[in-house]
């Protein structure tokens, strides 16, 4: 990965059309600066043939099953997390850390660092991971571009400024002390589930995750360092310097002495009730295995779980053990033709000819829900038959991935029937309110032979979803009502976004669902409207959760106005409308850097021009009356002109949000089906008729 001009260097996107070719569009336009009628009709014969070609294209790349699934690219702490496992396992294999290393060498930016996102600026706790996976790989401490990177790590703090994550991973094998990392007792599983700091408080992704950590926490393990690491602190005779704390009268403060007192409990705390807790803490992990063996279809629970149960007593030929490190192979994506690196193509050794070595991506998690219901949405918007046999068929799976059983949701909502879907191929204890939404507007546009059956899986979404709801009237993702303060407060949680609280992303796409299935005037999706309307940034724009940032955010909500009967003329939507248009890039198209969530006076709206972006811009605008603007049709030139031959766009800026600035996502099917959802809508004038429509969907 290759910082660029607009990358690290923190520098604003440049404007790429010229002045000369703004004063010919206007010249073209009309009186009131929309297009003329040749313009737009040109424009609307392009976008027919960017059509035609991107549905092809996405058609062709429907598994035999009928699901979509592109890849989940994050970041190298995936890859590099994965070899200290296995070297802390005993279960490394030559050929897996080979490839590994090649992909970790192939990310490395020019100075030395490696980013968490596509021309991001270089990341501390990255960096140091990936390079001690190098170091277990065999790359020596003086190569160029180790010595780069340890340079950098030290001018940055070195491992004492690092995450408490990647302090884990390096006091498992002695080269930090545990006594220096935050407390997290496994007694914690015994908390009430009203409890502000009950595991039941924190977010799905993080619950799963810091319930494994207990054990690990408790039971300190440490196995022998195969190198020391003296280079990577910025003092090694103090690589650890005390820090002031916060005054006690702050939550900070008084979060920071907890910790401490926590650290004199691990030394008193009786043998057998602490045994009787991470007896309870495993039981808890084993009980939430799916049948894939992966722990809530992502992989750092997975990882920690495998650990932790290992360090219980679990054999590795123990079912559990086995079908947990089974699941993580399938996490991995292997590619014969990997990013070019700093040694050269490939990321292996200088002079190495492309392609003539595999690379090895993890994925942090596989989205093939997520991508199948955004899919048959694209191709439904964009023309395809209601009753295309490869729409049926994609209907057919996403059918038969709807949860009936429940999960961690039901301790908020315990009378409540199941019937959400999940993000992932097996994760049934966590299904997610957004993707439960998009698969009820995706089944809404297939014609299916058993009407009955799909009118009765929707019923069962709609009525979860629903039940779903927060307090606010809005919703989160996994969760109600998740928003305690105290989670995110605790030392240990540096790594992310710990907590669900509603979203606008979330909660537009629940009511574009609840107006889709009749019931846009229902007392419980005016809340939700009366949410987003309040929720608008001053600006104009709204912000996105889980896509980035405002583009996502607003590219969301105002086709949800649209579908729930607030007019075009309503004055939200005219300042989201005019917000998009003064982020347009010069281009045409649109583009927001993940420095959004971290600067956004600079960043919001900000950003080189991306295909998904520039789709979520446009459905926004045409949910918004704006189909014969000016900003639509250069935004649909944009598309038109830098589709690919066969019908795709490239897209290596990562628009997919796991944690604001924390963790970043490049959803690969992300540049095919939003694109083809936008340019469907400006052809054929709007989302598509729902091809199972009948009457409103009741409680």
């Amino acid at each position: 990965m290759t910082a660029t001009t607009d990358g690290s260097t923190g520098a604003l996107p440049p404007r790429s059309s010229s002045a000369t070719d703004a004063a010919a569009e206007t010249a073209q336009a009309g009186l009131d600066g929309r297009p003329g009628t040749a313009v737009l009709q040109d424009t609307a014969d392009a976008a027919r043939e960017a059509t035609t070609r991107a549905t092809d294209y996405l058609l062709s790349l429907q598994d035999p099953a009928g699901w979509w699934k592109g890849d989940l690219e994050t970041n190298v702490t995936m890859d590099a997390e994965d070899l200290l496992l296995r070297q802390f396992l005993g279960i490394q294999d030559p050929k897996i850390t080979e490839a590994a290393a090649r992909y970790i060498r192939g990310e490395q930016c020019e100075d030395g660092t490696w980013a968490t996102f596509h021309g991001g600026p270089g990341e501390l706790s990255a960096t140091i991971e990936a390079y001690v996976a190098l170091r277990l790989a065999g790359d020596e401490p003086d190569a160029p571009h180790m010595a780069a990177a340890s340079g950098w790590i030290r001018e940055h703090g070195g491992i004492a400024a690092s995450r408490v994550f990647t302090r884990i991973w390096l006091a498992l094998f002695g080269w930090w002390k545990w006594d220096d990392l935050p407390e997290l007792p496994p007694e914690l599983i015994y908390f009430p589930k009203w409890f502000p700091l009950s595991i039941y408080a924190f977010g799905c992704w993080a619950r799963q995750t810091i319930v494994p950590l207990t054990i690990v926490s408790a039971k300190r393990p440490v196995r022998p360092a195969p190198f020391a690491l003296d280079e990577l602190h910025a003092d090694p005779r103090n690589p650890n310097p005390p820090r002031p704390l916060a005054p006690a009268v702050s939550w900070d403060g008084l979060f920071q002495r907890l910790d401490k007192a926590l650290h004199l409990y691990q030394k008193v705390a009786l043998r057998r009730p602490r045994a009787a807790a991470m007896r309870s803490a495993a039981r808890w992990i084993v009980e939430r295995q799916e049948n894939d063996g992966c722990w809530g279809g992502i992989q750092p629970p997975a990882v920690y779980s495998v650990i932790a149960l290992h360090l219980l007593g679990y054999d590795l030929d123990h079912p559990v053990l086995r079908a947990g490190l089974e699941s993580l192979d399938r996490f991995a994506v292997w590619r014969e033709d990997g990013p070019p690196g700093p040694d050269g193509p490939g990321g292996g050794p200088p002079g190495e000819a492309r392609g003539s070595a595999p690379t090895r991506m993890i994925e942090a998690c596989q989205s093939p829900v997520w991508d199948t219901c955004l899919a048959t949405i694209a191709l439904a918007d964009a023309g395809v038959p209601a009753d295309h046999p490869q729409l049926v068929r994609a209907a057919d799976w996403m059918l038969g991935e709807q949860i009936d059983r429940p999960g961690d949701w039901s301790v908020r909502r315990p009378e409540l029937p199941s019937g959400g879907w999940a993000f992932e191929f097996h994760n049934d204890n966590y299904p997610d309110i957004d993707d439960t939404a998009e698969v009820v507007l995706a089944l809404r546009r297939v014609r299916h032979p058993d009407p009955e059956r799909v009118e009765a899986a929707i019923d069962r979404g709609v009525r979860w979803n629903v039940g779903m709801q927060s307090k606010n009237g809005a919703w989160g993702a996994f969760d109600a009502d998740n928003t305690s303060p105290f989670p995110n407060r605790l030392p240990f949680c540096d790594f992310g976004e710990v907590i669900d609280p509603p979203s606008a992303d979330v909660t537009a796409h629940v009511v574009e669902m609840l107006a889709e299935v009749g019931r846009a005037h229902d007392p419980r999706t005016r809340r939700g409207l009366a949410w987003l309307l309040a929720e608008q940034e001053p600006g104009g724009a709204w912000f996105g959760r889980w896509g980035t940032n405002y583009v996502y955010g607003t590219g969301s909500v105002l086709p949800a106005l649209a579908a729930a009967g607030i007019p075009a003329s309503h004055p939200a939507v005219r300042r989201a409308v005019s917000w998009l248009e003064r982020v347009q890039n010069d281009d045409g198209g649109w583009g927001e850097d993940q420095r959004a969530y971290h600067d956004k006076e600079r960043w919001a709206g900000r950003g080189a021009s991306t295909a998904s972006q520039t789709a979520w811009a446009l459905m926004a605008l045409l949910a918004a009356g704006e189909r014969d603007g000016e900003a639509v049709r250069r935004g649909v030139r944009w598309l038109v002109e830098t589709q690919l031959p066969d019908g795709s766009w490239d897209e290596p800026y990562f628009t997919g949000t796991g944690f604001p600035w924390d963790f970043s996502i490049n959803y690969h099917l992300y540049r095919q089906v939003f694109p083809l959802t936008a340019l469907g809508r400006y052809v054929h004038g709007g989302p598509a008729a729902g091809g199972t429509a009948g009457a409103p969907v009741g409680d």
